[in-house]
């Protein structure tokens, strides 16, 4: 947030430094400028968990199981997931591959190279 606005920042910085060993402090364009960018950052986060919310809500329970689980311990491998939810492995490998469409990365993968297996595009290491 304050990268964005880099300008505003030093701006109000150095009005409250030119002031700061006076008898009268000001204070107040610090803390406008340091209050308006919590506030923006609240309204960021409030969009975030929003989009976050709509999405899982489009996912199955297994899959949110196993979103539970990466969020605890921050990270998932197949042979947890097939642990976690009794799932089978080639259940829970096509349910890792058919992800809705909002789940799925916005920049495109690059192209399998010839010769190479079907599941060359698989990113979790899981399928050969």
């Amino acid at each position: 947030m304050i990268e964005q606005s880099k300008e505003a920042y030093y701006l109000a910085l150095r009005q409250t430094q030119g002031s700061i060993r006076t008898k009268a402090p000001d204070w107040q364009p610090w803390l406008l400028f340091f209050l308006r960018a919590l506030a923006e950052q609240v309204r960021r986060l409030k969009r975030k968990v929003e989009r976050e919310k709509l999405v899982l809500a489009a996912l199955p329970e297994l899959s949110l199981q196993i979103v539970e689980f990466a969020r605890e311990h921050g990270r998932i491998t197949m042979a947890d997931a097939v642990r976690l939810t009794g799932g089978n492995h080639n259940t829970l490998t096509f349910s890792h591959k058919a992800k809705p469409a909002a789940m799925k990365a916005t920049a495109p993968r690059p192209p399998v190279p010839a010769g190479s297996s079907q599941n060359a595009g698989c990113r979790s290491g899981c399928c050969p």
